[in-house]
């Protein structure tokens, strides 16, 4: 797996876009990083699961995915090794991420529609 491919399945998904932060590429649903390439290095990318979902992916590919060291990880912030990672296994984990994002803003965006004005 490239970067270009993670690149573009990663902006396959709907409502993404790219962006950059702190020298990385990101992609986000609006205002929200799901994603991110070259972190800790160009050999890999990183993707904000729930714990749950990375034990899973974790234990399920243990030469594509580890948790990102540190408090990140801890709340299940994955990294991606490319080199190792397939089309399907990647646009699952990108997915997966990407969908956490999307229900989060739903949420944030239910949530202000009930404040009283």
């Amino acid at each position: 797996m490239s970067a270009d491919r993670f690149r573009r399945t990663a902006l396959s998904l709907p409502e993404v876009i790219e962006g950059a932060h702190n020298g990385t590429v990101d992609f986000r649903v609006g205002k929200r990083i799901f994603a991110t390439l070259g972190y800790p290095d160009k050999d890999w990318g990183m993707v904000k699961l729930t714990p749950e979902q990375q034990a899973v992916v974790v234990e399920a590919e243990p030469e594509i995915f580890r948790p990102v060291p540190g408090g990140w990880g801890k709340s299940g912030s994955t990294n991606v090794r490319l080199a190792k990672a397939d089309q399907l296994t990647l646009h699952s984990a990108l997915t997966m991420a990407r969908d956490n994002i999307a229900a989060k803003k739903a949420r944030t965006k239910k949530a202000r529609a009930k404040k009283p004005a």
